[in-house]
């Protein structure tokens, strides 16, 4: 893998697009969590220090190739500036010969940020020609937006064809990351996986299944197995055709030598806004929904995480929101944190509820790697190439 790291690559006085992932949850104006910023200043301190002419090209929500003020990236590039403690400049001039020339005026060791690269239908299209106008920006590429890389976008994909391209130190470090729970595992190796449905996440588990040695599944996708092994759900979320998929996982499970864990005992109540009770499975009224799974299924997942030296973590146990449910989401935060600290497993979360639960319960530095890519996550985990990465792998 060819990154900036490279000691033999000078940057002093060369211009740099960073590709990041600026996308981040805004409301009224204001950004309400910042762990995307945040990831990216290693590699922008990094550039800093080579003296590069930083570009900063990145989005934020889907504007469909057309302006949209309320999209700007200027709230982003402030808060990037207050982070880093340095002026980013911004620059919401069109792409063409008079942006070229205002970033050729930027000293060495400056930044600055174009506006919403979405704001270009060529963007989504992918288009040639536009991703050779982006090339002609900068003396290099560098990609570091992991979250961005499983589409084939201009500014992801496309670009890599036309100007020399690098890794980040982020997408590095994700990349690597995945390794260890894909293809250089450290075993046992122990998946937990939750959220809603089972058959978004079927491909992930039966990919996982053949390299995993437990699979315990929580939230509303063990309802949806507890289901269709007969046992009454009441009126919990729960996906009612999903049979063959069920049966599908339990015969590549076996045949895997992957142990497949579901809760035996739950809590319950009748509405989201209840209390709670605890009751094992078999014991569930038809006007009852599981919102959490119980202490008997938390010990059962902390034996599993004891005797795992690799874990995956992506969804939550239960309706984590109301605090009534929270408790096994956490005891399992906790457990994993736990580990991860006296270096007894390496752990890699992911996926956008998971990230909210440790991010509320302020646990992020208590993970080996928490991923905040969202669908490339995911898609990597399925076992699917990412268009950016495959971009990368080729033209570096």
């Amino acid at each position: 893998m060819k990154n900036i790291l490279n000691k033999n690559l000078d940057l002093k006085g060369k211009k740099v697009l960073l590709r990041v992932d600026l996308n981040v949850p805004m409301e009224n104006g204001a950004i309400t969590e910042t762990s995307r910023i945040e990831k990216i200043i290693p590699t922008i301190k990094l550039l800093l220090e080579k003296q590069a002419k930083i570009i900063i090209i990145s989005h934020i929500g889907r504007p469909k190739g057309i302006v949209v003020e309320k999209m700007s990236l200027k709230p982003i590039s402030e808060k990037l500036s207050f982070l880093l403690n340095k002026e980013v400049f911004f620059n919401k001039t069109p792409i063409n010969e008079i942006a070229i020339s205002e970033i050729n005026k930027i000293q060495n060791g400056s930044i600055m940020m174009l506006e919403n690269i979405r704001f270009y239908k060529e963007e989504e299209t992918n288009e040639i020609e536009f991703s050779k106008k982006l090339s002609s920006l900068g003396n290099l590429y560098i990609n570091d937006a992991f979250s961005c890389s499983h589409r084939s976008h201009a500014s992801v994909e496309g670009i890599t064809k036309h100007i020399p391209s690098y890794y980040g130190l982020q997408i590095s470090e994700e990349i690597n990351a995945l390794k260890k729970i894909t293809s250089e595992i450290e075993k046992p190796i122990s998946l937990i996986i939750g959220g809603s449905k089972i058959s978004t996440k079927i491909k992930i588990i039966n990919n996982l299944i053949k390299k995993f040695d437990n699979i315990i599944i929580v939230g509303g996708m063990a309802n949806t197995m507890l289901k269709h092994s007969g046992i009454s759900v009441g009126k919990s979320i729960c996906e009612h055709k999903c049979g063959p998929l069920i049966k599908e996982i339990i015969e590549n499970a076996k045949k895997h030598n992957c142990e497949i864990t579901i809760p035996t005992d739950v809590i319950v109540s009748k509405n989201l806004d209840g209390k709670g009770k605890e009751k094992n499975i078999n014991e569930i009224d038809e006007d009852e929904m599981i919102l959490d799974i119980g202490p008997k299924t938390i010990l059962s997942i902390e034996e599993k995480i004891n005797n795992s030296k690799t874990i995956l973590w992506n969804g939550p146990a239960g309706y984590f929101e109301n605090p009534n449910f929270q408790n096994g989401t956490k005891k399992i935060l906790e457990i994993i944190s736990q580990k991860t600290t006296e270096d007894k497993i390496f752990s890699v979360a992911g996926g956008g509820e998971t990230v909210a639960v440790i991010n509320k319960f302020k646990k992020f530095d208590s993970f080996t790697f928490v991923s905040t890519a969202g669908g490339a996550f995911l898609e990597y985990l399925e076992g699917k190439t990412l268009p950016a990465i495959k971009a990368l792998n080729k033209n570096v």
